[in-house]
């Protein structure tokens, strides 16, 4: 991207201080995206490994966070993205250092952490007859489908896609906005709206619009074109994220009206959850307008309530975060292709469902520090995991 002077010298003015808080959101949102997809092996919902101790029960505490683990992500994101441009010298140096930052590691996920996941699926549900070496070297580059599953492909790394397609988008609304007064107008403006009980009125009607009238029941395809659901709920999130990032009244209000947010996020679980197990129904298009009301009141309540919990009580430092907050990009790269390979390893076992949950915990964290640890001490590895290059 080419920058004048005049967006090198206003596209971000002052340094963003850190917010300890959302760090540790941030932290928190990856360890339960982590444990999420753990449960995906139990729950009776599609993914590429499951067990044979599938419980309907099990789905009631993924309800939980299913709503809103996703949408944090991107709110955390894009606060982060704000502060890093802060930080940057000049825009194009910004969108240089998140290409770097998140399309090698795509491109290394896409080609060596990915393709067990679809290996093991293809074994399990397909019956596919060769071993992992010759499907890594024969087939899984040919760009075809096998069975019903798409190689080469890109499972949970689509969110870096998202992050870096958003980046982008992003990138070139800031290279549009050059002046300094029209970004202050842009804050002030954020604020205002946002700065009071709008924090959740606003963004809670956006989302109701998404789930109960627009895309009622309606699942997202992670395919990038064509996913509008997804970004209509992901991209206003990460400019919410954004925009949080320079908006003390808005923060000031999240701090307010958070524990209304808390309410509305336990509601609208309570309905999902009475939905979802037969206490409510039956399923018609009158149901699915209130199960997108409630989901968006799950959605929304649940980020104002965990930003402002973060705001009050943990915008504090302390020894470990600096590495977990350097670690939940590693660990997310290759936490799923542990998961399913120990899935995989374990189809045939003797195990209790108890059993076989804790082996899999153990087995991801084992795995995903070892791949931190390894990876962040051979300098050529660091980038291929996240990580930034050692000078």
């Amino acid at each position: 991207m080419t920058e004048t002077p005049a967006i090198r010298r206003h596209y971000e003015p002052t340094a963003i201080r850190r917010h300890y808080g959302m760090d540790w959101l941030r932290i928190g949102a990856f360890a339960i995206l982590i444990l999420y997809h753990i449960g995906m092996v139990f729950v009776p919902w599609n993914f590429h490994a499951k067990s044979h101790h599938v419980e309907r029960w099990a789905t009631v505490p993924m309800l939980a966070v299913n709503a809103w683990r996703l949408t944090l992500l991107f709110v955390v994101s894009g606060y982060a993205s704000r502060a890093l441009l802060a930080r940057s010298h000049g825009l194009g140096r910004f969108v240089r250092d998140r290409s770097w930052r998140l399309l090698v590691p795509l491109a290394f996920g896409v080609a060596v952490v990915v393709p067990p996941q679809a290996w093991v699926e293809l074994v399990l549900r397909y019956g596919y007859p060769a071993g992992y070496l010759h499907f890594w070297t024969h087939d899984y580059f040919t760009f075809r489908q096998l069975g019903q599953v798409t190689v080469p492909t890109w499972n949970h790394l689509w969110f870096v896609g998202y992050l870096w397609f958003y980046t982008a988008l992003l990138a070139i609304g800031v290279a549009a906005v050059r002046i300094r007064r029209a970004q202050h107008g842009f804050d002030w403006l954020f604020g205002t709206a946002l700065g009071g009980v709008g924090v959740i009125v606003v963004p809670l009607a956006w989302s109701t619009a998404i789930h109960a009238r627009w895309f009622p029941m309606v699942g997202e395809t992670h395919a990038l074109v064509g996913d509008w659901i997804a970004h209509l709920s992901y991209f206003p999130a990460f400019l919410f994220g954004f925009a949080l990032a320079r908006s003390p009244a808005t923060m000031h209000a999240i701090g307010r009206w958070w524990p209304v947010g808390a309410v509305l996020a336990i509601a609208g679980y309570a309905y999902i959850v009475g939905i979802e197990r037969g206490w409510i129904g039956p399923w018609g298009p009158a149901l699915f307008a209130r199960y997108g009301i409630a989901h968006a009141a799950q959605q929304w309540g649940a980020i104002v309530a965990l930003i402002g919990i973060a705001e009050r009580w943990f915008n504090r430092d302390a020894p470990i975060r600096a590495t977990l907050t350097e670690a939940v990009f590693p660990f997310y790269l290759v936490h799923q292709t542990i998961i399913v390979v120990v899935a995989y390893v374990l189809w045939n076992s003797a195990l209790t469902a108890g059993q076989e949950f804790a082996v899999l915990v153990a087995a991801t964290v084992a795995g995903c520090t070892a791949f931190y640890y390894g990876g962040r001490a051979v300098p050529w590895l660091r980038p291929l995991i996240g990580l930034r290059r050692t000078s």
